[in-house]
C-alpha cells in the first residue's frame, strides 16, 4: 500500500512488509481505502508525551489513533502503538506479543473506520469486531515484531 507508512524508533524493528499486507487485508475486510496512514511503533515515554500533549492525559496507554479528516472510508490518519504497553498486555492476558500487536493495529483501524469505545454499548460492539478480526488474522501476522530493545 503506497499511502501507508510505518515508523519505528531505533530500538523497535517491525516486519514492515507484514504490516502492509495486514492493513491491505483489513482494508478489504472493512471496505476502506487509504489516503494517508502512518502506523507508529513507539516506546512508553514517547506515548506518554503524545497522550499529555494532544489528549491532556497524564498516563500511559497502548494505542492512540488520530483521524485527521473524519472520513471513515478513505482514511487519513495516524496510529501510535506503544510496544511497552503491548508487552504488558500480552503478559496480563497471556497472549503472544505478536497477537497483541495485531489486536492493537485492528483496534486503531476500527477507530478510523468509525467504531468508538466511549459508551459501554459501543465498547461491546467494537470489542466483538476486534475479537473476530484478531482471531481471523493473528496467526498470519503475529510475526510483525522483529525486535524490541528496552
Amino acid at each position: 500500500m503506497k499511502n501507508l507508512s510505518i515508523s519505528t524508533s531505533k530500538q523497535i524493528k517491525v516486519e514492515k512488509r507484514l504490516v502492509h499486507s495486514f492493513v491491505n487485508k483489513l482494508s478489504k475486510e472493512l471496505s476502506f481505502a487509504i489516503e494517508s496512514l502512518n502506523v507508529n511503533f513507539v516506546n512508553a515515554e514517547y506515548m506518554l508525551k503524545i497522550n499529555k500533549k494532544y489528549l491532556k492525559h497524564n498516563y500511559n496507554t497502548d494505542i492512540i489513533t488520530f483521524n485527521y479528516s473524519g472520513n471513515t472510508t478513505n482514511l487519513d490518519g495516524e496510529i501510535f502503538i506503544s510496544i511497552s504497553e503491548a508487552i504488558v498486555n500480552a503478559i496480563k492476558f497471556n497472549v503472544h506479543l505478536g497477537s497483541e500487536i495485531v489486536r492493537l493495529i485492528i483496534h486503531g483501524i476500527l477507530h478510523l473506520v468509525g467504531f468508538d469505545d466511549k459508551s459501554a454499548s459501543d465498547k461491546r460492539k467494537m470489542k466483538k469486531e476486534e475479537n473476530k478480526l484478531t482471531k481471523k488474522f493473528e496467526n498470519d501476522f503475529k510475526n510483525i515484531l522483529l525486535k524490541y530493545d528496552y
